[in-house]
């Protein structure tokens, strides 16, 4: 059954084809057994009419407005030649049926015109048919009962022209919501994969910067003062270590998807850990002065690893491009609404390219990716040369995320 359903639908015009055969086949026998009458059209006028009326139904979802106006001629026809109405005039219920539901608006307007008048001229015509005694009110009431079959076929017409109508939106609408779900589905990866940019940007950059420091002290002191550069050693040993520990968590997080509701990989970094990082940085070389202010409390988990990022970056970009002897100051200020930061050096400073246009580094990400990441979070970043030298971000920290 359903294969037969699948074939209907591949071969409309083919069915219609069949159909019109019948009622052509039909109309034949009609006009072969209806007695002759004096004023009657000709048998094969007659017929020819039928073939019309079949070729109508044939190819009525091809051209339906060519169609109905066939219809039309061949009614004109049948009413100028004295064609009595035949099994084929069924074509004109068909085509009035089609046109509402599939035609042109103004072929739809026609077919319900035409429909309407169709029953007062055959009526008008024909009337002998119902008996020369056939008094006003049997002939109202016959031509209301011949237009009943016409209006109910526009109408069902329309109705199935509303509901295609209402169905191609439905469709057009999930076509549309299926795009939107694919754009965002692309805006998250997009998101995702600079999450983890800035992620493995700020793992590799600090921590290979403090592993270059190292390794070139060591070498400087190996011969003069070999405990020193044993404790250099131990320093890259250890910050290596640290590293590997940090991106066999960001390969995990990519290999099982999994994160939290904000969307931050887990375990991260929070403010406690930040004066370890500034031990760490100690450890390699360079001063900095670290103070708290305020009274410490627990923190949005995105504010917690946004700060830290910030200083793990602000430290790594002191050592980069400070110069030697290069001294540092990171402050913490715990206010009601937010966190503040602010870290400084007082070295040579970095150049106008690292804080104008974004702060795009040599590897697109630096500033640009304090800027991104205190965005999400709703803060303010400012970054810029120190006044008597050296450099200086200061950065706020809402505890409310922005919406």
């Amino acid at each position: 059954m359903q294969r037969l359903y699948d074939f209907i639908r591949r071969h409309p015009t083919g069915v219609d084809t069949f159909w019109a055969v019948i009622l052509v086949g039909f109309s034949c026998l009609q006009i072969v057994e209806t007695p002759a009458h004096p004023r009657q059209a000709a048998w094969g006028i007659q017929a020819l009419v039928a073939l019309g009326m079949g070729a109508v139904v044939a190819l009525r979802r091809r051209v339906p407005e060519k169609m109905l106006l066939l219809v039309i001629g061949l009614g004109l026809v049948q009413v100028a030649l004295n064609v009595h109405p035949q099994t084929a005039d069924f074509a004109m219920l068909v085509i009035v049926y089609t046109v509402a539901s599939a035609g042109e608006r103004w072929a739809s307007r026609l077919a319900l015109v035409g429909g309407l008048f169709a029953a007062p001229v055959a009526q008008m015509r024909w009337m002998e048919m119902a008996g020369g005694t056939t008094g006003t009110p049997e002939r109202i009431f016959f031509v209301v009962i011949m237009t009943v079959p016409f209006v109910l076929a526009w109408v069902l017409g329309d109705s199935m022209r509303t509901r295609k109508a209402y169905f191609a939106q439905l469709e057009e609408r999930a076509s549309r919501l299926e795009r939107e779900r694919e754009a965002q589905a692309k805006v998250a990866v997009a998101a995702e994969r600079a999450r983890i940019a800035r992620e493995l940007h700020d793992v590799v950059a600090h921590n290979v910067s403090v592993m270059v420091v190292q390794a070139d002290g060591a070498a400087y002191v190996m011969d003069t003062s070999p405990d020193q550069a044993r404790t250099a050693l131990e320093t890259i040993s250890m910050t290596g270590r640290q590293a590997l520990a940090e991106m066999r968590r960001l390969l995990g997080v990519l290999r099982t998807g999994e994160h939290q509701e904000a969307g931050e990989y887990v375990p991260q970094p929070d403010v406690q850990q930040i004066e370890d990082l500034v031990e760490t940085v100690r450890g390699a070389g360079l001063t900095v002065d670290f103070k708290i202010e305020g009274t410490p409390r627990p923190l949005p988990s995105g504010v917690e690893l946004t700060a830290y990022r910030i200083v793990q970056e602000a430290l790594t970009n002191t050592r980069k491009h400070g110069g030697p002897d290069v001294g540092a100051s990171v402050r913490l200020v715990y206010f009601d609404d937010g966190l503040g930061l602010l870290v400084e050096d007082d070295g040579r400073g970095a150049a106008h390219e690292m804080y104008e246009d974004g702060g795009a580094d040599g590897q697109g990400h630096g500033l640009i990716g304090m800027r991104e990441r205190i965005g999400m979070v709703g803060g303010t970043l400012d970054a810029g040369p120190r006044p008597g030298g050296g450099f200086r971000i200061s950065a706020l920290l809402p505890l409310k995320p922005a919406h």
